[in-house]
């Protein structure tokens, strides 16, 4: 074993899990206690302000500059009872990480003398540098000034000795630059149709909240591991790595009994989480070795977009206490799961209804449907665009394989369910329902508790699937911010149900038809016109390729090619209607996806050949000159045909070797070859289109030949750590 290895392997046999320290045994009694939230707010503000903060957070009032000033105050005050030295605008740029500067309290006032000072005005906004965050071209590097703004319905909250303070982040000249802008809008959208079709049902609704469920997916690795492993430092996945004798194919890890130091850090990240509020209530060994996954309880998708990003950030810290380094990437290993971020998605009334759980009565199963087909209807309409939403270079890796979805996006109902709607699709006509044929329908609709209470099958080779009162999103990957995937999906709601409104009250008008006629016609209609969307088999089959293709979905398995569909004429006038993006942003965006994908690509291809050059060849030349040394040795104390006999074995490993080593390096130096003549290409279209058809194309020959390598030459030469090594943690 290398040395490197050896010290790295000492390291890691003398960790023990951490002592953890935390008050109280129940969570309850510190639960948000980093949180400027409702109850901070009640004992720190005046009446006036509360009211006013509070109707900012639920109706989106405008809290004028005296409010704010007296906000500003009492979170100062607040967070000073807290040992808080600073503040800073916690924003999520289109980096896909969260942003932040930190700025103290303190002002000096002349004489050598300071004051603590947090005006309203430093609350509500600040001016970071535009030019150095993703901007797709809506900002010049010399016009850099751009804007965060408070988000007040997203609590401020204490991490380490800072007040973090939820922000949008816009350009000068307005437009979005960050995850949150696009995604607050897309709620007020869904908000507003969704409310108006509740209204159908129970007048009593005003308002409808989008909510949301992730369920966070990650490896651990041993820090010292981890290292010595370039390419995990620098890419998030290991780009070489022979597969053990033991991966996951027992099916031993998934469920079983957590080891003593993962349970330990577990503990002390769910005990930060808690801290500021985030709802983290699960925890679970996953499918693959070194795999786990943590979820919270549902909430409004806002602030559960905002708590998942802050938790990404909080388990790497707390990893590093535990000497374990977390592996957000989509697909850290070969041959093993992927890491998903599955996104449970559904809807909720301000009257406390789940718009997509069915109730007892046919009236309250009527109003189930509507937003359950409608749900279905929209992924049919817009499928290519809810693919864009989850494409990224990570995320090629993982999909359609180990238990991830395809890149073909269908939807999963159940047998049963897919019956029930093949039912009503039978049994409802064009024409005004007779009380006869009402009745058999309210009878059938009258089923439907007893039928989700029975459809307990799960498709996980399904990237949208309905799970009893909720959608869950499954092709999300695990480094992703879950605000692409649910503007989207907010979005392409939002435009479904002003439709279903339109559709219902043109029949209304033209058949001189009931409303509630005219709802059970027009889904009808839709459930016709969306089933191909619908699928209940195998995934990953070779099959469901071609019965997708049949059914005219698109299978599209690259990043560059997903994200034509963000600007399509159809999206760029989805979006622009619903006021979320303008064509500007949206083009934006696809230049930053596009360069992204290529940077990111470009920065594995580089470290693959750095690699191969510096540590692999190496390697193997250093293994084989063993070999030449053993066989001339040999040569020198037997008769000639006693030594051709015994060094057989070794003059067919020296040949193997020199065959491979010579692969790879031709291999990695065509690579780059073909890498310097994408970084000349004119577009970030055709830079993206290069590295993915031209560079990334070498990636598996190299890493075969690289880890038929590893299998050959011996341990004590081998320079990195090796899957068996990395994935059983210690």
């Amino acid at each position: 074993m290398s040395t490197r290895r050896i010290l790295a392997m000492q390291d890691v046999v003398k960790r023990t899990p951490v002592e953890l320290k935390h008050p109280g045994s129940q969570v309850s009694q510190y639960f948000g206690a980093n949180v400027f939230g409702i109850d901070a707010m009640r004992e720190f503000l005046s009446e006036e302000g509360f009211v006013t903060v509070k109707e900012a957070m639920e109706k989106g009032v405008t809290i004028d500059r005296k409010i704010a000033d007296q906000v500003a105050a009492c979170m100062k005050a607040w967070a000073q009872s807290k040992g808080v030295t600073h503040f800073t605008h916690w924003f999520q740029p289109l980096t896909g990480n969260t942003a932040e500067k930190h700025d103290g309290f303190f002002e000096p006032i002349g004489g050598g003398r300071a004051i603590e000072r947090f005006s309203g005005s430093q609350l509500v906004q600040q001016e970071p540098d535009a030019s150095s965050f993703p901007n797709g071209g809506v900002r010049s590097t010399f016009e850099a000034r751009g804007y965060t703004a408070w988000d007040p319905t997203s609590p401020a909250f204490i991490w380490g000795n800072t007040l973090c303070i939820p922000t949008i982040f816009v350009s000068y000249t307005g437009e979005a630059l960050d995850y949150k802008t696009p995604l607050l809008k897309s709620l007020s959208a869904l908000d507003k149709a969704a409310t108006e079709v509740c209204q159908y049902f129970d007048k009593n609704v005003t308002k409808v909240i989008g909510t949301l469920g992730w369920e966070q997916e990650y490896f651990l690795i041993d820090a010292a591991l981890y290292n010595i492993r370039f390419d995990l430092q620098q890419t998030g996945r290991t780009l070489f790595g022979h597969a053990p004798a033991k991966g996951q194919q027992l099916e031993d890890h998934y469920w079983g009994s957590i080891p003593e130091r993962v349970l330990a850090f577990m503990k002390d990240f769910e005990y930060e989480s808690h801290l500021l509020g985030i709802p983290v209530r699960t925890r679970h060994n996953e499918v693959a070795p070194a795999q786990f996954e943590c979820a919270p309880v549902f909430e409004e998708i806002n602030i559960a977009v905002d708590h998942n990003q802050l938790l990404m950030d909080v388990m790497e810290k707390v990893a590093i206490r535990h000497n374990f380094r977390v592996l957000l990437h989509e697909k850290p290993y070969a041959g093993v799961n992927g890491s998903g971020k599955h996104n449970n998605w559904s809807l909720a009334t301000s009257t406390g209804k789940n718009l997509l759980s069915p109730g007892k009565t046919p009236k309250t199963n009527l109003q189930f449907l509507t937003f359950f087909i409608n749900t279905i209807k929209a992924v049919y309409e817009h499928a290519d665009l809810l693919r864009a939403s989850i494409a990224s270079a990570n995320n090629d890796h993982r999909l359609g394989a180990n238990e991830a979805p395809p890149a073909i996006m269908s939807v999963f109902l159940g047998d049963q369910l897919n019956k029930a709607l093949d039912e009503i699709e039978k049994s409802v006509g064009d024409k005004k329902l007779s009380p006869e044929e009402k009745t058999a329908l309210k009878l059938s609709i009258g089923k439907i508790p007893d039928i989700l209470l029975d459809n307990t099958d799960r498709n996980r080779t399904s990237p949208f699937a309905f799970t009893g009162n909720k959608f869950e999103f499954r092709a999300v990957g695990s480094s992703a911010n879950c605000a692409g995937a649910m503007t989207v999906l907010n979005a392409i709601m939002a435009q479904q149900l002003q439709h279903f409104i339109k559709d219902v009250e043109g029949l209304m008008a033209s058949k001189n038809l009931e409303r509630e006629d005219a709802i059970f016609q027009v889904l009808k209609r839709y459930i016709t016109e969306s089933k191909s969307i619908r699928f209940e088999g195998n995934g990953y089959s070779d099959e469901w390729k071609d019965e997708a293709k049949k059914r005219g979905l698109s299978n599209i398995p690259t990043t560059p090619g997903a994200l034509d569909a963000f600007v399509s004429d159809k999206t760029i006038k989805l979006f622009e209607n619903l006021h979320i993006l303008n064509h500007r942003e949206q083009e934006a965006r696809y230049e930053i996806y596009l360069e992204t994908y290529t940077k990111k690509i470009q920065i594995e291809s580089r470290i693959m050949a750095d690699m191969v050059n510096n540590q692999i060849i190496p390697a193997a030349l250093s293994y084989q000159k063993i070999l030449v040394d053993n066989v001339s040795g040999l040569k020198t104390i037997l008769a000639a045909d006693e030594w051709k006999s015994a060094s057989e074995t070794q003059l067919m490993l020296i040949k193997e070797i020199s065959e491979k080593v010579a692969f790879i390096k031709k291999a990695a130096d065509d690579m780059t070859e073909e890498r310097k003549k994408a970084n000349n290409l004119s577009s970030a279209k055709k830079q993206a289109n290069a590295y993915c058809d031209k560079v990334k194309k070498y990636f598996e020959d190299i890493r075969y030949n690289v880890d038929k390598l590893e299998a050959i030459v011996d341990d004590a030469t081998w320079p990195l750590p090796k899957y068996r090594e990395m994935l059983y943690l210690r």
